[in-house]
């Protein structure tokens, strides 16, 4: 702009700001030395650089590298007293209050899972009961001609679904689970449809039912199978989450049980083949399994000092090592006893000032060059614990802009603070303003001089 120009710009201002915010301007006309010195002053502190700080921007992006290059390598711990020489195919130890994996074993290839799939069964029974508590049914051809292990039904007999649960998970009767499944849904088909929406649910991703006993079955869908993962989401399922886990727990931890048909012709006894009850002290639960194709499965829960922790096995051994999966879990479980203790990870972050560009709070001559951000959380999750092995550290990484554009409202969400443990999200919590930042303009700023001069 040349300076004739520019002249005229400020005449062009200076009649805005005398017509606009100075209604005195007839009075102020005796005094042309007063306004040309105020709209210079305006023009001055309007027009002023923000300070620079890169010397203290250089540090925050340090620390940032610091904190990124600390979640990559501790993504590769290893424990060195990890189980070792596990005879199952598939094998994974969770921490079931937070659904976290502590060791795995091919935990996510796809196995047939024999009679594990009966604890799916039973949870989906188990919701169905509770808005038909007295459901009786009666049995169908499918039912009496599964193989053994069998309750030996007979064809037309009628039963009390909540009988037939116990003779599901004591026993493991392939007769009753077809029963059970016939009861609920109508057909064993249309039941399957109902374990892969729950199994979905739930959070499965490679897991295919068709039976509800576990027998090896084919289908257009695939193999009749799961994973150790998902296996071990199915047990928290039905000992965590379910509204059911109370009563599923009562019906697997049963030692004996008792029941007729509904006609009383017939009684019949159930015990519970579980040893794994008597051998761990905790022991909450558990389902056995085998077939040709899945060899020995096994899924248990254990409770301790607190802890809680789910195994699942895939193919733990075939004949004649029934007794593999026994020492496989033990051997599991003794590993997340021994490393695992619970501790609280929260620790306050430490969030950097964030430039603003064109602000100011209460004096828009004066700029405001900083905001500080405060984090969202309150004092419940601040003090939450979980299972943490001596050497796990949990990384807390804070991401926020480097500089924001005012007007900025106080609580404004402005950035975020995640919290890592092995490179995998735990926690996130938005970043907040903790005041309100107006935006400066020029316009502002004669109104403010007009104001503070002239009134």
């Amino acid at each position: 702009m040349s300076e004739t120009g520019g002249v005229i710009f400020l005449r062009y201002r200076a009649y805005i700001f005398t017509t606009e915010y100075a209604p005195g301007w007839k009075d102020m006309k005796r005094r042309p030395h007063k306004v040309i010195s105020v709209l210079l002053l305006a023009a001055l502190i309007a027009g002023m650089g923000m300070a620079c700080r890169e010397r203290s921007l250089e540090i925050r992006n340090k620390r940032w590298e610091e904190n990124a290059e600390t979640v990559t390598q501790n993504s590769g711990r290893i424990f060195g007293d990890e189980p070792e020489n596990l005879y199952a195919r598939s094998a994974v130890l969770i921490d079931a209050d937070s659904g976290r994996v502590l060791f795995e074993k091919e935990a996510d290839v796809i196995r047939p899972m024999a009679s594990t799939t009966k604890i799916m069964t039973c949870i989906i029974a188990l919701e169905y009961l509770k808005e038909h508590p007295d459901q009786t049914v009666e049995v169908s051809d499918q039912a009496v001609s599964q193989p053994k292990v069998h309750l030996g039904m007979q064809r037309g007999e009628a039963f009390y679904l909540k009988d037939l649960l116990y003779s599901l998970m004591l026993e493991s009767h392939n007769d009753s689970a077809v029963a059970v499944a016939e009861g609920v849904a109508g057909s064993v088909e249309k039941f399957a449809e109902k374990m892969n929406a729950k199994a979905a649910e739930i959070g499965c991703k490679d897991t295919h039912f068709i039976t509800p006993n576990g027998l090896d079955a084919k289908d257009a869908g695939g193999v009749h199978s799961t994973t150790a993962k998902d296996l071990a989401k199915i047990m928290r399922y039905c000992i965590m989450i379910s509204t059911e886990k109370e009563t599923f727990l009562e019906v697997t931890r049963a030692k004996e049980y008792q029941f007729q048909d509904t006609e009383k012709k017939r009684s019949f006894s159930c015990h519970n083949h579980n040893a794994f009850l008597d051998m761990m002290d905790g022991a909450l639960s558990g389902k056995t399994g085998f077939t040709a194709d899945a060899g020995y499965c096994y899924v248990c829960a254990e409770e301790r000092d607190g802890k809680t922790f789910i195994v699942a096995l895939l193919g733990s051994g075939w004949p004649d090592h029934k007794t593999y999966k026994w020492k496989d879990a033990s051997a599991l479980l003794t590993y997340g006893e021994k490393n695992y203790n619970y501790r609280s990870w929260w620790e306050d972050p430490e969030i950097p000032l964030i430039r603003v560009k064109n602000g100011f709070r209460e004096d828009p001559t004066k700029r405001v060059q900083y905001i500080r951000g405060i984090s969202d959380v309150d004092t419940e999750q601040k003090e939450r614990q979980m299972l943490l092995a001596d050497d796990e550290r949990i990384v807390c990484r804070v991401n926020v802009p480097e500089m924001l554009e005012a007007p900025v409202k106080r609580r404004d969400k402005i950035g975020r603070v995640t919290f890592l443990l092995d490179g995998q999200i735990l926690a996130s919590y938005p970043v907040l303003a903790e005041q309100s930042v107006e935006r400066r303009t020029f316009f502002r700023v004669l109104e403010y001089v007009s104001e503070k001069f002239f009134h």
